[in-house]
């Protein structure tokens, strides 16, 4: 096969799907090969993260609530398999890779019906529903960590451990050191709580950091992600507290962001914690609570088995236990540079490669 062949990438309409897509489409780009992108419109919120690769768009759709949530959710699903058969059929791809997300079926459940290969990849270390779906007829099912819950002994068989690909400008952050925290020296925290925010994140680090002596307090430099609602609140704690802090919506350059990092305290959406891992920064991850399968506690527990990270659920994620496990670290910085390399060593930052081999391989016909 040629390497000017087509191959699609069919992904969910989230940061935590495109990122990883994207990642690829550059590798595979470079390789030479032809890319398109299929998501739903959602989707298209990251299309200037794609540049000049097209993008299609195709209808939808999880099981909603009741009779009546559950039949539209199936109307659009049919109709987006339809949209993407045509797609198919017009565009002859060599291999569709999915990304999860119920967007992603589509596009890959449409591949599947008219016999073109697939390969799906998993962000996060339980299957979701989505690639769950598509396991059993995918090729190969791509997993971003060492273990993964919710397969098949079938599907496990067709396993590769390719980790979760991450942005170029984070990846550069795998060779540098960890930060030297020296004495009497400013300790920089980076607090984010995924695409959305968390408030609970706002609500407690805020509090937490200001109740440490002041001796602390003044060394402290936050950079902290909040939901618009929760700005001015945790603004007000913050000056209250004499600490410096720089809060926003949105953090613009999560490399330096994450390069001057000492400690990170965030969610662990998958995404987050192969950014975190990759550079090396030692995490107190407060898992999202409402997922029935525990996805982001699952993500987290990987690294702190390891001695990366710390898991706070959020029902004992409370401003005393935060600020007594901050004031430790602030008495023995020693464990966050330790912490920081158990961290490193979770981080896989070969992933875009390994995930654009395999694709490649596939789309090449190799079938060992």
């Amino acid at each position: 096969m040629s390497k000017n062949d087509l191959i699609i990438l069919s992904s969910g309409g989230t940061g935590g799907h495109m990122t990883p897509a994207q990642s690829l489409a550059r590798d595979l780009l470079s390789r030479g090969y032809k890319i398109e992108v299929v998501t739903d419109g959602r989707g298209m919120r990251y299309k200037n993260m794609f540049g000049d690769i097209p993008m299609h768009v195709t209808k939808a759709g999880t099981n909603g609530a009741g009779l009546i949530g559950k039949i539209g959710g199936a109307l659009k699903l049919v109709t987006g398999v339809g949209q993407a058969l045509a797609l198919m059929l017009k565009k002859k791809p060599v291999l569709v890779v999915g990304f999860g997300g119920y967007p992603s079926v589509p596009g890959v459940y449409a591949a599947q019906l008219l016999g073109i290969p697939t390969i799906i990849h998993e962000q996060n270390a339980i299957i979701g529903k989505a690639n769950a779906f598509l396991a059993p007829k995918a090729e190969r099912i791509a997993i971003s960590m060492p273990r993964i819950r919710g397969l098949s002994d079938a599907d496990l068989i067709r396993t590769v451990y390719t980790g979760n690909p991450v942005r170029p400008d984070i990846l550069a952050l795998y060779t540098e050191p960890y930060p030297t925290i020296h004495e009497d020296g400013e300790v920089h925290i980076l607090v984010i709580g995924g695409s959305l925010g968390a408030t609970v994140l706002s609500d407690v680090v805020p509090k937490a950091l200001a109740g440490l002596p002041a001796e602390y307090r003044k060394r402290l430099r936050i950079t902290q992600q909040c939901r618009e609602a929760d700005l001015e609140a945790a603004r007000a704690v913050y000056e209250k507290a004499g600490i410096q802090a720089e809060l926003s919506t949105f953090v613009d350059n999560m490399a330096d962001a994450l390069r001057k990092a000492h400690l990170v305290i965030s969610r662990s959406g998958a995404s987050t914690v192969a950014e975190v891992t990759t550079a090396g920064r030692p995490a107190i991850f407060v898992p999202y609570p409402h997922h029935k399968d525990q996805q982001q506690k699952i993500n987290a527990d990987a690294v702190a088995d390891e001695g990366g990270a710390w898991v706070m659920t959020e029902d004992g994620f409370t401003v005393q236990t935060l600020s007594e496990r901050i004031e430790m670290f602030f008495q023995n910085p020693e464990i966050l540079f330790r912490a920081a390399e158990a961290a490193s060593a979770c981080g896989k930052p070969d992933s875009t490669r390994k995930l654009g081999n395999l694709v490649t391989a596939m789309a090449s016909g190799w079938k060992d």
